[in-house]
């Protein structure tokens, strides 16, 4: 394949050859299905680093966070450490109310599996219908991990973080967790494993 040329490929190909990519000497991946767009387009420079840097863990995009496969080549999602293990990006900075713990704030997540598989969503990803939930940023009503990334988040902020099982559903009366029978019982069958969550700051209540 000659240099600077394009590829498509779908989720499988992700999981399985993010370095072919690279020696391939793709310039632009175009990934099926991974936003409201039928493709995505992804830089072969941030496919590598997003992928490769993180397991592969971090590269997805859903209908409530689709920033990242937005963004402008030059620039570089970081990600910082929390000393309970979690690990945070800064999708999109807010500019509204800071939230803060022992407060309620309303928003939309999505959860997944480390390996990118979908767990559990409050925007359905066919009709893009969002249904927020209110959280109240108290350890003993949420999972501990997904607090500590909520607090600091101003209103209109997007974060990306990876939860350890120690800071995650340590009971299954935590929340966020789901009403309906089928996706609460998917969730909490891979409480024992670190989640992906995306997570978007409606609202300071």
């Amino acid at each position: 394949m000659m240099e600077g040329a394009c590829m498509v490929v779908n989720r499988a190909f992700l999981w399985s050859s993010p370095r072919l990519i690279e020696k391939l000497g793709v310039k632009d991946v175009w990934i099926k299905g991974l936003s409201y767009d039928s493709m995505s387009r992804v830089s072969r420079r941030r496919f590598i680093s997003q992928f490769v840097g993180f397991g592969g863990a971090f590269l997805y995009v859903s209908p409530v966070l689709p920033a990242p496969m937005l963004e402008k080549e030059s620039d570089v999602i970081r990600y910082r450490k929390l000393s309970n293990g979690v690990k945070i990006q800064d999708i999109v900075k807010g500019e509204g109310i800071e939230a803060h713990e022992g407060d309620l704030v309303e928003v939309n997540y999505v959860c997944r599996r480390s390996n990118g598989y979908f767990v559990h969503s409050t925007v359905d990803q066919f009709s893009g219908e969002s249904r927020p939930v209110k959280l109240p940023l108290d350890d003993a009503e949420i999972i501990q991990g997904l607090k500590d990334v909520l607090v600091g988040m101003k209103v209109g902020g997007k974060r990306r973080a990876l939860i350890p099982p120690e800071v995650g559903y340590v009971s299954e009366n935590l929340k966020p967790i789901p009403d309906e029978f089928g996706p609460r019982r998917s969730l909490l069958s891979h409480a024992k494993e670190p989640l992906i969550f995306e997570v978007q700051l409606l609202k300071v209540l």
